[in-house]
């Protein structure tokens, strides 16, 4: 049988080292001897998100399996082909429905109702977990406002950190007092810039003020 080969990593970083796309080539190729899978070619999308199927690799291997140019296509893991449960079910339904898929990690194919069956179960499964991640990560970021602790990012201006928690800071607070009067007052965002870099007032980093930064307080 002839197969198309597909890799894909998810950031520059991996796709400038070779060492993720090396990897998948290597499971690849062991996979298609192993099973006597003729590879046509490797298909490889490199620093791209597996959140889409708008990637110039995967549309070129799934015209080719369309046209018939092979009859199937082997990835080394199957969140290399997609991480989602709705895309998944397109290339199944699509591509997959007379195209054959083989993923090496998860030892599953496409060739029967099975295979499918289990395909569609791990990429659901897989889904809750990110999903599950997201909804308690957000929820700890809430209870850290909630507790006024620091959730990362640079120290607003105004406040200190101590003990992981924001404090506020009295003398950076009257500033805070002054901006906001000046801009209720009419005075433009530049032109309170300029007066507080006048007055030799820096920044929370040390820095001269801009428009911008007066406009993130002053909101």
């Amino acid at each position: 049988m002839k197969a198309i080969g597909y890799v894909r990593v998810s950031t520059e970083e991996q796709a400038k080292s070779g060492l993720g796309l090396e990897a998948q080539i290597a499971k690849i190729k062991a996979y298609a001897e192993l099973f006597d899978i003729e590879l046509t070619e490797i298909i490889m999308d490199e620093g791209i998100s597996g959140k889409t199927l708008d990637r110039a690799g995967l549309q070129k291997a799934i015209k080719m399996l369309k046209e018939k140019k092979a009859e199937g296509m082997v990835i080394a893991k199957l969140d290399r082909l997609t991480r989602n449960v709705a895309d998944l079910g397109t290339l199944v339904s699509t591509v997959f429905d007379k195209a054959e898929l083989y993923s090496v990690s998860e030892q599953i194919n496409t060739k029967n109702a099975a295979g499918r069956l289990v395909l569609n179960v791990l990429v659901s499964v897989a889904q809750w977990e990110r999903e599950t991640i997201c909804e308690r990560t957000k929820d700890a970021l809430q209870a850290k406002k909630a507790r006024n602790e620091k959730t990362g990012g640079n120290i607003p201006f105004g406040f200190n950190v101590i003990n992981g928690k924001l404090i506020r800071n009295e003398e950076e607070q009257s500033i805070v007092n002054e901006i906001k009067n000046l801009k209720n007052k009419g005075l433009s965002l530049r032109k309170i810039a300029e007066a507080l870099n006048g007055r030799g007032i820096a920044t929370k980093n040390g820095k001269t003020w801009t428009a911008v930064q007066i406009q993130r307080i002053a909101a």
